[in-house]
C-alpha cells in the first residue's frame, strides 16, 4: 500500500498554541529510488491562509494574506482574465474553514 501521511499535533508554548505539522514520505511509494524524507515545521496557529487550486489540483497556490477590511462576510470571490485569449470557468468554490476544537 502506498499513502502519505500527513498529521498535526497541538502545543502550548509561552502560553500560547503552537502546532507542529509533519508530512512522512516513508510510504508515498513502492519505488526503492524515490525520496521519502519525512518534513516537519512549527507554526502559529493562524488564520491567514489562502489555498487556490487549478486544473482539478494540479496547480496549487498557497499565500498568507493579512486583510484589514475584506474580512467575513465583506470578503469577495473575483475571476478575471486580462490575457489576449478567451478562458472557459467551469465552476468556482469558495469556502471559509470552523474554527479548530482545541481540549
Amino acid at each position: 500500500m502506498e499513502y502519505t501521511a500527513v498529521f498535526f499535533r497541538i502545543f502550548k508554548a509561552n502560553d500560547k498554541l503552537v502546532v507542529l505539522m509533519c508530512s512522512d514520505q516513508s510510504r508515498s511509494s513502492l519505488n526503492p529510488n524515490n525520496d521519502k524524507t519525512t518534513y516537519g515545521t512549527f507554526l502559529d496557529i493562524d488564520h491567514s491562509v489562502v489555498e487556490s487550486f487549478g486544473a482539478k489540483g494540479k496547480n496549487v497556490i498557497t499565500a498568507r494574506v493579512y486583510p484589514t477590511l475584506a474580512i467575513n462576510e465583506k470578503a469577495h470571490l473575483y475571476v478575471f482574465n486580462k490575457g489576449t485569449a478567451n478562458v472557459e470557468m467551469n465552476g468556482l468554490t469558495a469556502w471559509s474553514m470552523s474554527k479548530a476544537s482545541i481540549a
